[in-house]
């Protein structure tokens, strides 16, 4: 019986799902940008061809000497996460009702979205994993077995296939990283390296453009089915978010490879237990939780649990204690 509730609720999702792919159709026409149109990683870094490219690795190996080895492993890790797209576009095309004809050239909105919006996404590692091999600073070949490795284990954000848990899963990612982004760019800034600083909000600006679609899938969402996106909602986060570079060192030498990451992001203030909670309020409110009307007794449960969760994570944050010391990792 259990199973098949869960099933109907499944197939219920899918049919909402399906009523969104113009929406999503046109958010690839209009939220994401034409590939001749849109900034590409060369429009940030030294060019080979120019006679004084040695001067041009120079000046960028000396603007980047004044980064805090914190800050460059967060930045690191950060580029990690996003050189795992291959991961997340399978992810995203094996979603119940997304692609259902498994086919990666369908017209479809949703594929096309697939598509267009992993393809934007690709740059942000290109740039990155380019700027900081030309600093000399970073271990590449360990970099690249990180990449390596959490290509090879994958990606699970624990959402089950359902569709719903996957746009609130995005919409929520899509902000964490932009704030990440944003933060590692400031502190890039205040070390004196305000090419690296521009580097990381043009990637933020591209977050949120993405973060701004995903809600706006969302939202239509819950204003077709409140009481199946609610409870989407809540399933989600009683799981909690799970970060897509958590099995970086699974597997590996260092097991507690995304822990340490993770610590020192806190410890800088680049993505930390109070962005969490802020996260969790800011879609509470924009999609008006707890105004909703009309749920069925489930979803009434989950808009009791989801009011009172933003402030629950802040008081956990506020008693939360940033590490003395945290361990460095792909640093010469």
């Amino acid at each position: 019986m259990k199973s098949t509730e869960i099933n109907y609720e499944l197939e219920k999702n899918i049919e909402v799902i399906s009523q969104l792919d113009d929406l999503v159709g046109d958010a690839v026409d209009n939220i994401l940008v034409d590939p001749d149109k849109c900034w590409q990683p060369s429009d940030f870094l030294p060019d080979f061809g120019d006679p004084n490219i040695h001067e041009e690795i120079k000046l960028l190996q000396k603007r980047a000497e004044g980064i805090p080895d914190t800050v460059l492993t967060s930045l690191i890790g950060n580029m990690i996460t996003e050189e795992a797209l291959p991961s997340y576009q399978t992810y995203f095309n094996m979603l119940e009702g997304i692609n259902p004809e498994r086919n990666l050239l369908s017209p479809s909105g949703w594929v096309r979205w697939s598509k267009t919006w992993t393809a934007e996404e690709n740059r942000h590692g290109d740039l990155l994993n380019k700027y900081l091999y030309m600093t000399g600073r970073v271990d590449m070949k360990a970099v690249e077995r990180t990449i390596h490795r959490l290509l090879m284990n994958g990606f699970d954000p624990n959402s089950g296939g359902d569709p719903y848990q996957a746009i609130v899963y995005t919409s929520f990612q899509e902000r964490a990283t932009k704030i990440s982004h944003v933060n590692t760019g400031k502190l890039a800034d205040i070390a004196g390296d305000s090419i690296l600083g521009r580097i990381c909000k043009q990637i933020a600006g591209d977050e949120a453009r993405h973060e701004k679609a995903y809600k706006s899938f969302m939202s239509r969402i819950f204003e077709i089915d409140p009481s199946g996106a609610i409870i989407a909602f809540e399933k989600l986060m009683r799981k909690q978010i799970v970060m897509p570079a958590v099995l970086m060192g699974e597997g590996g030498s260092n097991p507690s490879l995304f822990t340490q990451f993770s610590e020192i992001t806190q410890k800088v203030g680049i993505y930390t237990s109070w962005d969490y909670a802020r996260i969790i309020e800011h879609l509470v409110s924009l999609w008006k939780i707890e105004a909703l009307t009309g749920l069925d007794a489930a979803a009434s449960k989950a808009q009791d649990y989801l009011v009172r969760l933003g402030d629950r994570y802040m008081r956990l944050a506020d008693r939360m204690k940033a590490p003395d010391e945290v361990k460095l990792a792909w640093l010469k």
